[in-house]
């Protein structure tokens, strides 16, 4: 458990794996969508409170239903591909600690504490989101995130109700050199970490 991952294995995950907006016409399983949350939901979160809750948006119908929430440069790149994942964050997350984290109340750490409970559930979803693009690779799927969309308008149509709000969105498929940037930079490590 505690060896290393082969290079390959890393430029999987990381230095090689891009971030697409366009999508080669090959579809993805309900079963490899199982399988991607099956891996991503081992993934470590505070009190292992789990606040993400993920729509999956395979079918035509529910295609159509996104499309008017998204920003316009959006649109093609998330109507093309196989799969969007709308990554919200259940804002009554803390209703599973129970079951989650039964060893203590945690439940009490957040009732009637609205800061405490959004700013869990936004970082927590965030992490899970990580999760589900680096689960998402290693299956050999590729990832298109985004945020720009009509948060309202989306949560009205995909989690009515207010209680799941949504964090971000992220196409998934087999990802197209076609419209693919050049690689962006990334900082060093001495302009982003110190050691101390």
């Amino acid at each position: 458990m505690n060896q290393p991952l082969d290079s390959k294995a890393l430029e999987q995950l990381f230095s090689e794996a891009r971030s697409f907006n366009a999508w080669r016409p090959e579809t993805v399983s309900d079963e490899q969508l199982h399988r991607l949350y099956e891996l991503m939901k081992w993934g470590p979160t505070a009190a292992n409170s789990c606040p993400a809750r993920i729509v999956f948006v395979k079918s035509e119908e529910a295609k159509q239903r996104l499309k008017p929430c998204l920003a316009e440069g959006n649109v093609e790149k998330s109507m093309s591909a196989p799969v969007v994942a709308i990554i919200g964050m259940d804002l009554e997350f803390y209703e599973q600690l129970p079951k989650l984290f039964p060893h203590t109340d945690a439940r009490s750490w957040f009732v009637s504490k609205p800061d405490s409970i959004l700013e869990s559930a936004l970082r927590n979803s965030s992490l899970q989101g990580g999760y589900l693009i680096l689960a998402a690779r290693s299956l050999g799927l590729d990832c298109g995130p985004m945020s720009g969309f009509d948060y309202p308008a989306l949560e009205a149509v995909f989690f009515p109700g207010g209680k799941v709000k949504a964090n971000f969105i992220c196409a998934l498929g087999y990802g197209s050199q076609e419209k693919l940037y050049p690689r962006g930079p990334r900082l060093d490590f001495d302009e982003a970490c110190r050691i101390e």
